[in-house]
């Protein structure tokens, strides 16, 4: 019951955003400026209150990073020798079965599930998130296919306006400072604005994309859908100084379909065709296997 009153809601607005995408409700035009002010302003106002509230302490454990991030580089790792072996050159497939939405999907996720206490974890992940994988990328295709590593772009994922808000976020709860009540409710206002938007904007981009699932697609969802949590699962479980709910949050993480931000690394219509049906396919079935995964951690 739990499950699905968790994982329902999330859904029922990405297919909301889904139909007006897809009905044209929702034009092109005017979900790029949803997601514009969705995305650099109130999600990164949401990240912002979240850690400012939040216990550092239990968020930055260096095991709680290792955890999460060390089946990253394996799943990245092995997902691209496949696919270069294949190709014979770089592509954006790693990234897909490594790259989870954290953003749109986990934070609704683990909001439902567990509140602002396991939220903090969250916002540890979120902190490295896309810079780390988005650097591992840049750094892969410089090396696969002659590509120069474009420096700035690494700097613009430093300068993005979530990271911004996170980093601000705990700088306030660092510095033990006040906000007085009227200014932080406008900060809480702005931020209750964002889940809802973002969902809505990931259903209208879905809506563009044509579900033509082959096999390579289903190599990726498995890969990020079962694969990727199951490895998470397992380090979790070994390391020390991981209580249940930090596991807990880090398995669902990495349970969470490709996000879609990886559409930006695609450089061929084929890595397009690939890309797109693997995150629409993963984003369909996580309606599926994230239940699952929620029975595994006992939720």
């Amino acid at each position: 019951m739990l499950a699905a009153q968790a994982i329902l809601p999330i859904f029922a607005l990405i297919v909301l955003g889904y139909l007006l995408g897809w009905r044209q409700w929702l034009t092109a035009e005017s979900a790029s400026g949803l997601a514009n002010i969705t995305f650099k302003l109130f999600m990164p106002t949401l990240l912002f209150a979240g850690i400012a509230k939040a216990s550092l302490a239990e968020g930055l454990s260096p095991m709680l990073l290792l955890a999460y991030y060390l089946p990253v580089l394996l799943v990245f790792t092995l997902v691209n020798v496949l696919a270069h072996w294949r190709r014979g050159s770089a592509s954006p497939l790693g990234l897909v079965a490594a790259f989870s939405n954290n953003v749109l999907v986990g934070i609704p996720l683990i909001a439902s599930l567990m509140g602002s206490d396991g939220l903090v974890y969250v916002f540890a992940i979120l902190m490295l998130h896309s810079l780390t994988l988005f650097s591992l990328h840049s750094f892969y295709a410089a090396f696969g296919s002659q590509e120069r590593v474009d420096g700035r772009a690494l700097l613009k994922n430093l300068a993005n306006p979530m990271i911004i808000g996170l980093l601000l976020g705990a700088l306030l709860n660092i510095s033990g400072l006040v906000v007085p009540d009227s200014l932080w409710r406008v900060v809480t206002w702005l931020g209750q604005a964002a889940l809802p938007c973002a969902l809505i904007v990931l259903g209208a981009s879905l809506s563009r994309y044509r579900l033509r699932p082959t096999t390579e697609a289903w190599g990726l969802t498995f890969a990020k859908l079962a694969l990727f949590p199951t490895m998470v699962w397992l380090l979790s479980g070994l390391l020390p100084g991981l209580n249940d709910s930090a596991r807990t949050v880090l398995v669902l993480l990495a349970a969470c379909p490709s996000g879609v931000n990886v559409m930006a690394f695609c450089r061929t219509a084929e890595d397009n065709r690939s890309v797109s049906a693997a995150i629409s396919l993963s984003t369909l079935l996580s309606a599926v296997t994230l239940p699952l995964w929620m029975m595994v951690m006992g939720i």
